[in-house]
């Protein structure tokens, strides 16, 4: 990195807190460049989650943000008469800018100046006085604005100044002037970085893996609770999620799916350059024979967004097909979230299936799940570029996948995708499958075939590398030494071997390469 710059890393609720995709991305990100260093902002629930990766010695510092902890700064508000005032006309254009989009009020620049009062430690409470609460239930009730229809209480206002005044926390991170900031998702761990980028000339790094957006109105879709509050919070996530997009120097998603919704959300086309998230074929080799019962396998977070409630329907009707057929669930529940695998048990034992389903827990060598089965199945409802995909296909294992996000472009032609929620869907394509050994089989060479010809770790790592000496005011050079000639940063742009500059026969040179051996990329730990 030139100019003595470094990264500053921010997350939510991924890395180095939980296992994961995002989390195993990040872990590759840094590992692979030993020579950068890296600073990790986590923003976290309580604060007291453990740190449940070891991070290497590039890693400067660590600092996990409580969301939801003690509130930071002040406790009152201090303000003066006229301080207050104007904190409070900076409000009312903050709410109307989310509310009511005929105001021409500018979100923006109403998260410039709560960051001002953030950073002086005044804001967490100066949101929760009287006087804002009274400027929130005015301004969502003005008779024009459809969300008074839903007749906002005094109970809906401070229920949404709580989430409000939680979410806007972010604001006080601070983030080093001498770094980039490197936001890994849109949504709140972008905030450091838009005020960064504002107020002391950061440069800003937007990757997306999941859409965030997308993932927060499903969320709310399913979730309780008061109607002006929904819109009032998925409001604010939106002018958020539009404001990443338009302040970031550069947007790395992962795949062509999430670049259309960018360009859709506000992303300049010319400022957006997608990077496919990569995997090491050599710690993700064939799995070889496979087992000798019939046997669907499954690998991840056991979390709603994945959706394994329609997986274990698909698995009751095919099984109703193949008797001996067994299903095996690969991962655990994060901290908080065992209610859903209680759910998905009770779900097992009313469709009479319960017996053929084994929950494996976490798994330290991954790969090992995906020999399990013949086919591995994915069943999310949301997902970026799904490491659980491209790692089972670098296995030569073939997949039956659910439609979203970037699966179909990981996919291919070596695998089945079908439309996510459609257990029938599911189950017969894992049954046409199972019942087609030689299609199998083909199906699975050409997966693994197409990882090294297209989503390899080193091909992903050096993008970025790129990618951080461009935003840190250097000029991008070439590879580092012992990469493929021909390569540079755009290229990444193309998914094809031969669009890059390789050569078909270059990837049996680069699991030779030492990078791999001392990259040492155990990176799928769920």
């Amino acid at each position: 990195m030139s100019q003595g710059r470094h990264v500053t890393m921010l997350t939510e609720g991924t890395y180095p807190h939980a296992h994961g995709g995002v989390s195993t991305w990040c872990d590759q990100l840094v590992r692979g460049m030993p020579e950068v260093g890296f600073t990790l902002t986590a923003l976290t629930g309580s604060g007291r989650e453990p740190v449940v990766w070891e991070l290497p010695p590039n890693v400067r510092g660590h600092a996990a943000v409580p969301l939801w902890g003690p509130r930071p700064g002040r406790q009152r508000a201090a303000l003066g008469r006229t301080a207050r005032r104007r904190f409070l006309d900076t409000y009312e254009r903050f709410l109307l800018s989310v509310l009511d989009p005929d105001a021409h009020c500018d979100f923006g620049a109403g998260i410039d100046a709560l960051a001002v009062e953030a950073r002086a430690g005044r804001l967490s409470a100066a949101l929760r006085t009287e006087d804002a609460v009274r400027t929130l239930m005015w301004t969502w009730t003005m008779p024009h604005l459809p969300v008074a229809a839903a007749r906002p209480t005094a109970h809906d206002a401070l229920t949404a100044t709580d989430l409000l005044e939680h979410a806007l926390r972010a604001l006080a991170v601070p983030v080093p002037a001498d770094s980039v900031a490197h936001a890994v998702s849109s949504g709140l761990a972008t905030l450091p970085a838009i005020a960064a980028k504002r107020l002391d000339g950061v440069p800003f790094l937007l990757t997306e893996h999941g859409i965030y957006l997308r993932e927060r109105y499903l969320g709310y879709r399913g979730a309780g609770g008061s109607r002006a509050v929904k819109t009032l919070m998925l409001g604010f996530y939106r002018e958020l999620n539009t404001l990443g997009y338009r302040r970031a120097d550069l947007i790395t998603p992962c795949n062509q799916y999430n670049r259309r919704w960018e360009e859709r959300g506000g992303a300049d086309a010319d400022r957006i350059r997608t990077v496919y998230n990569g995997v090491d074929p050599r710690a993700f080799p064939h799995a070889g024979a496979e087992p000798s019962v019939p046997t669907l396998s499954w690998a991840g977070r056991i979390d709603p967004i994945k959706d394994l409630e329609t997986l274990i329907r698909a698995y009751a009707l095919a099984r109703a097909e193949l008797p001996e057929l067994r299903l095996r669930l690969f991962g655990a529940a994060p901290e908080g979230g065992e209610w859903y695998r209680t759910r998905l048990e009770k779900l097992a034992a009313e469709l009479g299936v319960a017996d053929g389903i084994h929950w494996e827990g976490r798994i330290s060598d991954v790969a090992r799940a995906y020999a399990a089965g013949h086919v591995v199945m994915l069943s999310s409802i949301s997902e970026g570029f799904p490491f659980s995909v491209i790692e089972a296909m670098s296995c030569g294992r073939t997949t039956v996948s659910t439609d979203v996000g970037g699966v179909r472009e990981a996919v291919g032609d070596t695998g089945l995708v079908v439309p996510p929620r459609e257990p029938e869907a599911l189950a017969a394509a894992a049954v046409a499958l199972l019942r087609d050994d030689e299609r199998r089989a083909d199906l699975g060479r050409r997966a693994r075939q197409r990882v090294i010809d297209r989503f390899t770790l080193r091909r992903s790592v050096d993008a970025f590398r790129a990618i951080y000496r461009e935003l840190a005011g250097a000029a991008v050079g070439g590879p580092p030494a012992g990469g493929p000639a021909g390569y540079e940063s755009a290229s990444v742009e193309t998914a094809g071997a031969a669009e890059a500059g390789w050569t078909v026969d270059d990837w049996t040179v680069e699991l030779r390469d030492p990078w791999y051996r001392e990259l040492a990329a155990d990176g799928s730990v769920w």
